[in-house]
């Protein structure tokens, strides 16, 4: 008979890697930003935890970008990623009252914890 469970146990290698690099490539980019861009300081002051806030968020984007990169280290990396954007939507919400900004944040931690899952399957 035919047994397909170790396509499930083994998912496919090459579309883990485009979304590891995909998504590790565009929070690393983020996180990079938060340096080089104007706009991360005006909006970080209108945040109110000062610009220490902007580069440890820098820092901690670029980490977890990075992580996804190492296979160990990949669900770490996305775990820190969801945890940040829904820290994101929070401050939208409750600091900002922008609940308007959270489609963006919260369809990055959706599709972050999506992932997360897809690796946690083994």
């Amino acid at each position: 008979m035919f047994d397909d469970s170790n396509s499930i146990r083994n998912p496919d290698k090459i579309g883990d890697w485009v979304l590891r690099v995909g998504i590790g490539l565009v929070f690393v980019l983020f996180g990079f930003e938060k340096f080089t861009d104007a706009s991360w300081v005006v909006f970080f002051n209108q945040v109110g935890f000062g610009q220490g806030f902007r580069y440890l968020t820098g820092i901690v984007e670029i980490a977890g970008g990075a992580l996804l990169l190492i296979p160990p280290a990949t669900r770490a990396g996305a775990a820190i990623l969801a945890a940040t954007m829904a820290v994101a939507s929070l401050i939208h919400v409750f600091v900002l009252h922008q609940p308007q900004n959270v489609v963006i944040t919260g369809v990055l931690c959706v599709g972050l914890i999506a992932f997360w899952r897809r690796m946690h399957k083994d």
